[in-house]
């Protein structure tokens, strides 16, 4: 298989946007929570859970709410949210600062295997989403939890649903602690 990839050095000359930014295969870009003002990405390859743990440190808000942040993880939609939150084990309520890096680690793991999973199905397909080819994305067979209410969790457990500011939030109440 083909693999692609780029690195591309971007630098406003007032320093008022800056970005260091690089694409390969297998890694996430997320926002480095140490950056200054402004909306900065950093690709990291190690340090995903520790950068996720200084961006939660002290936060009271769900894990999901900051995950959903685009000034947090560059990136994340809500269905690939709720799939990587049910991947690893992890309650979309819970409140992001009270996650040990343990569980950040199987996290960032999750957030990377449904990700790598959703771009070999080809995307998900909502309504009258297609990709630019005109072919559907076909990840949605693979869902664990999103738009499975009332289904049962491979664990036997019916996914539950809430929704929270105009977005549906699927978990298993079993699964996810």
């Amino acid at each position: 298989p083909r693999a692609a990839g780029f690195v591309a050095r971007i630098s406003d000359a007032d320093a008022r946007i800056r970005a260091n930014l690089e694409l390969a295969r297998d890694q996430i870009l997320w926002a480095d929570p140490r950056a200054d003002a402004g909306v900065r990405h950093a690709m990291v390859r190690r340090a995903e859970a520790a950068l996720l743990a200084d961006a939660f440190r002290g936060r009271t808000a769900p894990v999901k709410a900051l995950l959903l942040d685009q000034r947090i993880v560059a990136g994340l939609g809500n269905i690939y949210v709720c799939e990587a939150l049910h991947l690893a084990g992890i309650a979309p309520g819970r409140a992001a600062g009270r996650i040990a890096l343990p569980r950040l680690e199987r996290l960032v793991a999750a957030v990377r295997a449904v990700l790598v999973a959703a771009i070999a199905a080809g995307g998900s397909t909502l309504r009258d989403y297609a990709r630019p080819d005109g072919e559907l994305g076909y990840f949605a067979k693979e869902w664990r939890v999103y738009g499975r209410e009332g289904q049962s969790c491979a664990c036997g457990a019916p996914v539950r649903r809430r929704t929270e500011n105009g977005r549906s939030t699927f978990w298993c109440s079993v699964c996810q602690r």
